[in-house]
């Protein structure tokens, strides 16, 4: 019982980073800007709009997660899952939120991306 409740905490943290993740860089790039330093008079100033300053707190957020989760795993298993879905789900929302242009070759790099995981995940006998 407990194996299996852990398995699904395992899950759930990865789900969330996911979404962390791809939360932060589509609320960075809508932010529009990475932020400006200046330095005044000996003070140090940075601003940044509110939707950028959100999607960098979701991203640092998500690295935190991460830095948990690649313990929890084995990382040659954890992390090419992760960024195989993090790229292609990322494919997905720029083109549903940006309204960006997906090419024949993004549609091919994405798929086998998605048949690496499966062929990675694959369960022999």
């Amino acid at each position: 019982m407990e194996k299996g409740r852990n398995s699904i905490m395992k899950i759930v943290l990865v789900i969330i980073y996911l979404v962390l993740t791809i939360s932060g860089l589509i609320l960075m790039k809508k932010g529009g800007n990475s932020g400006t330093l200046a330095i005044e008079n000996g003070n140090a100033n940075f601003a940044i709009s509110l939707v950028s300053f959100a999607g960098l707190f979701c991203y640092l957020f998500s690295f935190l997660l991460f830095t948990k989760i690649v313990i929890m795993f084995d990382l040659s298993y954890i992390m090419p899952i992760c960024t195989g879905i993090v790229q292609v789900i990322t494919l997905i929302a720029s083109k549903v939120v940006f309204k960006e242009e997906i090419s024949v070759y993004g549609i091919i790099g994405a798929s086998l991306v998605i048949i690496g995981i499966v062929v990675m995940n694959w369960k022999h006998g």
